[in-house]
C-alpha cells in the first residue's frame, strides 16, 4: 500500500528557498480602492496599468465552485505546460531522477524531461492503448519521482482504465500526474472527486480546450495543499496577465455557453465518424473520448498532403509509436467537416 510523503520528494534547493514576496503579495486587497504607491507602476489607468493578482484568487474561486475543490488546492499556470514543467523543477533533481511516460502520448512530457535534465523512461501503451502495469513498475525505481498519464490520451482518443490508474496510485510512492485536458469531452468522471483520497495525485486540466479559450494560455493544477503550497513557492509572481485572468474568469462563469458548445462538438463528432466510415482507404477509426479522432489509413503522409493541397491542416502522427499511418483530425465546425468530408470522398 501507498505509503505517501511529499517532503520526501521535494529537491532540496526548493525546500530551502523562500518565494518571492511582490507588492501585491504584501498587500492583498488591491481590488479595494486605495491610493497605490507600492509597486513601481504607472499610475496613469488604462485598465492594464496595475500588475495582476499574483494568486489569480478570482478565478481560482470560481474554479473552486465549479469543481467543487478547495482554493487552496489550485494552482494556475501559462497553459499547462507550465505547471508541468514546475513539478520537474520542484520534485526532479536534474541527472538523477527520472520520470515514466506512455507513448504514443503528450510530446511535451519528454521535451520537459530533456529541458529539465531528467531521465524519461517511456513504457509503450499495449495494443489497446492501455498502461502496460507490469512494465511501469519494473522500470520503477528510488528515483522514479513522476509517471504522466494523459485520459483520454493524446494522440489515441481513449481514456485509461480506472483500474489500472488506481493500482498505480496504489502502489507508486511518487506523483502521479494525470493529464485531463480532454475531460469535458468525456463521459467519465474527472478523478477529481478523488483528489482527497490520493494525496499523489496530480490533476492538470485547461481552459484551452472545450472552453475555448487556447489563446490566452491558461492551465489548471489541481492537487494535495501541500503539493499546491511547494510548487507556489517556485511559480513566478505575476504568470497569468490581467487580460487572461479577466477572460477566463468570463468563460467560467458561462457555464451554459461552455455546456452548449461541447454539446455540439460531440454531436458533429458523431456525425463526422458515421461519415468516415464510408471513405475505403480509411482502415480504423479509433475509439475516442476527446475532441479529435485518430483514424489508420493505408498512406498517412500521402493523405496528409493532399489535405494540404485542399486548404484542410490535420495531424500526421505516423511517426509515433503504435501510430503508424495514422491521422488524428479534431472535430471542426459542422461546414469545416462537411468540406473535410467532401475532399476526402475525392482522393
Amino acid at each position: 500500500m501507498n505509503t505517501f510523503e511529499v517532503n520526501k520528494l521535494v529537491r532540496q534547493n526548493i525546500q530551502k528557498m523562500k518565494s518571492y514576496s511582490s507588492a501585491r503579495d504584501e498587500f492583498k486587497d488591491f481590488n479595494t480602492e486605495m491610493i497605490f504607491l507600492d509597486a513601481n507602476e504607472n499610475p496613469f489607468e488604462n485598465g492594464v496599468n496595475r500588475y495582476p493578482d499574483p494568486q489569480q484568487n478570482s478565478v481560482k474561486l470560481a474554479l473552486s465552485e465549479l469543481k467543487n475543490v478547495n482554493a487552496n488546492q489550485i494552482l494556475l499556470g501559462n497553459g499547462s505546460d507550465e505547471v508541468l514543467d514546475l513539478l520537474f523543477r520542484a520534485f526532479c533533481e536534474p541527472n538523477i531522477d527520472n520520470v515514466i511516460t506512455l507513448p504514443p502520448t503528450y510530446g511535451m512530457y519528454g521535451v520537459l524531461a530533456d529541458l529539465n535534465a531528467i531521465e524519461n523512461r517511456e513504457i509503450v501503451l499495449n495494443s489497446d492503448f492501455q498502461p502496460n502495469i507490469n512494465a511501469i513498475f519494473e522500470s520503477v525505481d528510488a528515483n522514479t519521482k513522476i509517471i504522466f498519464l494523459c485520459s483520454p490520451n493524446n494522440p489515441t482518443g481513449n481514456s485509461f482504465s480506472d483500474t489500472a490508474i488506481s493500482e498505480l496510485l496504489d502502489n507508486f510512492n511518487g506523483i502521479i500526474v494525470l493529464d485531463e485536458a480532454y475531460i469535458d469531452f468525456s463521459e467519465r468522471e474527472s478523478w477529481l472527486t478523488k483528489i482527497e483520497k490520493y494525496p499523489n495525485l496530480v490533476i492538470t486540466q485547461t481552459l484551452s480546450k472545450a472552453y475555448g479559450m487556447a489563446g490566452i494560455r491558461v492551465g489548471i493544477l489541481y492537487a494535495s495543499a501541500s503539493i499546491i503550497a511547494i510548487i507556489k513557492k517556485i511559480k513566478l509572481p505575476y504568470n497569468i496577465n490581467v487580460l487572461s485572468q479577466n477572460k477566463a474568469l468570463k468563460r467560467i462563469m458561462d457555464s451554459d455557453k461552455n455546456s452548449s458548445e461541447i454539446e455540439l462538438i460531440l454531436d458533429n463528432k458523431r456525425k463526422l465518424v458515421e461519415q468516415l466510415y464510408q471513405i475505403d482507404f480509411i482502415e480504423k477509426i479509433f475509439p475516442s473520448d476527446a475532441n479529435f479522432v485518430l483514424i489508420k489509413v493505408d498512406d498517412a503522409s500521402k493523405r496528409y498532403n493532399q489535405l494540404i493541397d485542399f486548404g484542410i491542416v490535420i495531424r500526421n502522427r505516423t511517426n509515433q509509436l503504435l501510430c503508424e499511418n495514422c491521422l488524428r483530425i479534431t472535430i471542426g465546425t459542422n461546414l469545416e467537416n462537411e468540406k473535410l468530408i467532401n475532399v476526402l470522398q475525392t482522393l
